[in-house]
């Protein structure tokens, strides 16, 4: 076939894809096999060859990235089981202040909280944020949800162990610990000056009587007890707590809030997610320094460090929750678990049929690693699926799908490919996105409103993350 033949194919298999998704409402997953299918046969791979590469890149994603996945849901799992996030949301206030909570919540969201289920920590973090709102100042109800849209959905694609982030890893080939880095490099300024412009624009745009639905007319969210106690009285309950116990790491005082004996304090329930994740970093470091030592490539490998982090929490959680509420939360991390794993082993076999037609040797002669073009195609990729088919995961790692074949003609290190998909993904979050639906709800918000908070904000944040990606690519 000619490079032109190849590159409509390819062009014509994704729009089957989506609008087979967004027109026929198929299962992503279903529509992402029809797609490779077709593709791998009207590219002349053959029946044979087409089945064997779809069912290949299926289980080398899996081997990659499937045991990661399902440790990083197990782990968010529990810890929503434990209260965790209610509590740390009642640390920040305490700690950073109300009017800072924007920037420290929407931080904490793209940081630490990615292995919690997106829909999980809006239906935690909601109710929060509207109690919250008149004490950050103009436009709280507004500068809350950009954060929480934010926060939320850039930590997903580039956030290790966000499940966007290790799928779009194990696509392009990325060792996780350089994705940790090089994600966080890009995810914290990314968050932060996404949050400063929208809060400047949110000042002077937003209209309550508009972009709000009259109270009267809102479904109010119920606040568990100790939600209720961060949130009214500026993380008095967590204080109390803090300052109870007996030094052995467990808190054993009871409040009026509700708050039992026996509940760990806050850095121990995070303690193995976040040693989880230092092990992993050093196992990259350990790589760039040169450091051979078998103790430090075992613990740090991902798997073995992922998996100390699900013992870890759950010794916690049996300690001070009980075995039952832990069994309990780890059947639903393995129930919430199985989609996306599918999903990210069919993202494979689309790469391997894009590979197998030689998208990647068409595309490899008009772009060069001395120009920041590939990237920005990247970008765009993602963005036009975001846009198309409302998944900023299923976007993301399609879009990697069609180009990772690419990345080695490109001469441009894989992460930085992986990074642009995963910012490109996150444009324009608009009403194909459940997202979108639950922040207008749970914040009280009018899709007018909703369209700023939520759409406008994480599109800032897909152009900022862009810029980010592009100065990196300066120094890699």
């Amino acid at each position: 076939m000619s490079d032109v033949a190849v590159l409509a194919t390819t062009g014509l298999a994704i729009l089957v894809v989506v609008l087979l998704v967004v027109k026929v409402e198929l299962n992503p997953v279903v529509a992402l096999v029809i797609g490779s299918i077709g593709l791998g046969l009207a590219t002349g791979q053959g029946v044979e060859g087409t089945i064997t590469a779809i069912t290949g890149g299926f289980g080398s994603i899996m081997a990659e990235v499937g045991l990661l996945i399902a440790f990083g849901v197990l782990m968010g799992a529990m810890l929503d089981e434990l209260g965790a996030i209610r509590r740390l949301v009642g640390a920040l206030l305490r700690v950073f202040g109300a009017r800072r909570l924007p920037y420290t919540f929407g931080l904490a969201l793209a940081t630490v909280l990615q292995s919690i289920f997106i829909d999980v920590m809006l239906v935690i973090s909601a109710p929060l944020a509207r109690r919250l709102a008149p004490q950050i100042g103009p436009a709280g109800t507004a500068r809350m949800a950009t954060a929480i849209a934010i926060g939320l959905e850039t930590g997903i694609v580039l956030v290790v162990p966000g499940v966007g982030a290790l799928a779009l890893a194990g696509l392009l080939d990325v060792p996780l610990g350089q994705m940790l880095v090089y994600g966080l490099v890009v995810a914290v300024p990314t968050t932060l000056v996404a949050i400063f412009l929208m809060s400047a624009l949110l000042r002077r745009s937003w209209d309550p009587a508009k972009d709000e639905v009259p109270e009267e007319l809102q479904a109010e969210p119920e606040l568990e007890p100790a939600a209720v106690g961060a949130a009214t009285s500026g993380g008095r309950a967590d204080a109390a707590r803090a300052t109870a116990g007996s030094g052995t790491g467990l808190d054993e005082g009871v409040d009026e809030e509700g708050w039992v004996r026996g509940q760990a304090r806050l850095p121990l329930l995070f303690a193995p997610m976040l040693l989880a994740l230092v092990l992993i970093a050093s196992g990259a470091l350990a790589e760039v320094a040169g450091v051979a030592n078998p103790v430090v490539a075992l613990v740090s490998d991902p798997v073995v460090a992922l998996l100390l982090g699900v013992l870890g929490t759950s010794a916690i959680g049996r300690a001070t929750a009980g075995r039952e509420r832990v069994v309990a939360a780890v059947g639903r991390g393995f129930r919430e678990s199985g989609q996306i794993l599918i999903l990210t082993g069919v993202g494979g076999s689309l790469a391997a049929a894009v590979e197998g037609a030689g998208v990647g040797d068409v595309l490899g002669q008009y772009f060069t690693a001395s120009t920041v073009a590939p990237l920005v195609v990247v970008w765009a990729v993602a963005a036009v699926l975001h846009v198309a088919v409302g998944s900023v995961t299923i976007s993301a790692i399609t879009a990697a799908g069609i180009l990772a074949p690419v990345a080695p003609s490109l001469g441009i290190d894989p992460v930085l490919i992986a990074l642009a998909a995963g910012a490109g993904s996150l444009f324009l979050v608009h009403v194909t996105s459940n997202t979108f639906w639950l922040l207008q709800s749970l914040l009280g918000q009018s899709t007018r409103g909703t369209l700023k908070t939520c759409s406008l904000g994480v599109s800032v944040s897909s152009v900022v993350a862009l810029g980010v990606v592009l100065l990196l690519s300066l120094v890699l």
